[in-house]
């Protein structure tokens, strides 16, 4: 019987594990979930063995063999030392992610490779996504945080360390805040957790006398509620939604001016619900963009949703395959 070849691809995320088994051509089949839960430090990353040696079994049951497993992971993988900084994960902190699960597979046949999530998200797009055909493209994730996927020349870009396209510290309004230094100028507004805080920093002006989002305790409130009271002509949501379009339309001008992509792709969380803004947006990135570069480009929404690191850590897999396969 003639043996067929899968790849497993694996999205970790602050709240749960997504893994599956793909065949070549992108077709899944068989994808398992777990929570995270209350799962930490090595624990979890038991989990996330377990759940791999489980696809496999599953692949060799049916007569597929497993090559390569690719890992998204929610932060910064540094691939010369091969650890993972991932904050949304207790004991996540440089932690030997590749070492750790190379010792629990326990089979050198099968490769392992780790990328950070941003990268994996324009990778899943390239694909079976909306960038498909695409050698320069950009996925502007926009969740809890900020993170740009870079794709240029069919290369990612993520740095010496790991750490491009961590796009959250773009400064984009003048004077630097301390507040700043956790994550970013652009991010601390801009994302999930900054619409929130943007929000609460507008309802403590005069503006924010009678909004709706005044009726919800501070520590409860969501992107969502904002999103809603927009739609009900809430003034405190008005600005704090036109300072996000203003910040995320600087921040497609700025990459479109340096990387010059064919197209820009938005998804996590947040778009979402911001999907609606996107006529608002490209015209703010118009006034700031390099004019020829604005003029080559498209903006578009994430084809691939939440499954967008999983696609791209299945896809990293079979990069590694083929470079393995061509000698390279």
């Amino acid at each position: 019987m003639k043996q067929n070849f899968a790849v497993i691809g694996i999205d970790i995320g602050g709240t749960k594990v997504s893994a599956a088994l793909f065949e070549f051509g992108g077709s899944i089949l068989k994808q398992e979930i777990e929570p995270v839960g209350q799962k930490k430090g090595k624990q979890l990353i038991g989990k996330i063995a377990e759940m791999a040696l489980s696809l496999i079994s599953i692949a060799r049951d049916n007569n597929y063999e497993v090559n390569a497993i690719g890992a998204c992971v929610p932060g910064i993988y540094n691939p010369s030392k091969k650890t993972v900084w991932a904050p949304n994960i207790p004991e996540w902190d440089q932690i030997p992610l590749w070492d750790e699960l190379t010792e629990l597979i326990e089979d050198p046949s099968i490769h392992l490779i780790i990328e950070s999530d941003r990268s994996c998200y324009i990778l899943g797009e390239v694909w079976q996504g909306c960038a498909k055909g695409c050698s320069d493209a950009i996925f502007l994730a926009v969740g809890t945080g900020i993170g740009a996927g870079i794709l240029s020349k069919n290369v990612i870009i993520s740095g010496a360390s790991g750490v491009g396209g961590a796009i959250g510290w773009l400064g984009m309004e003048p004077p630097f805040s301390e507040h700043y230094q956790s994550c970013g100028n652009f991010e601390f507004y801009a994302s999930g957790n900054g619409l929130v805080r943007s929000a609460i920093e507008v309802m403590d002006k005069p503006v924010g006398k009678g909004s709706s989002l005044r009726e919800i305790t501070r520590s409860q409130l969501t992107a969502q509620d904002i999103f809603k009271a927009y739609e009900n002509q809430d003034r405190v949501a008005i600005e704090v939604i036109n300072k996000a379009i203003l910040y995320w339309g600087m921040a497609v001008a700025n990459l479109v001016s340096i990387f010059n992509p064919e197209k820009v792709i938005f998804g996590g969380g947040v778009f979402g619900p911001a999907i609606q803004f996107f006529d608002q947006i490209l015209e703010e990135a118009k006034k700031w963009a390099q004019p020829i570069s604005m003029q080559e480009m498209s903006l578009e929404a994430s084809n691939l949703g939440g499954n967008a690191g999983l696609f791209g850590a299945a896809y990293l897999a079979i990069q590694e395959i083929t470079k393995t396969t061509n000698g390279s």
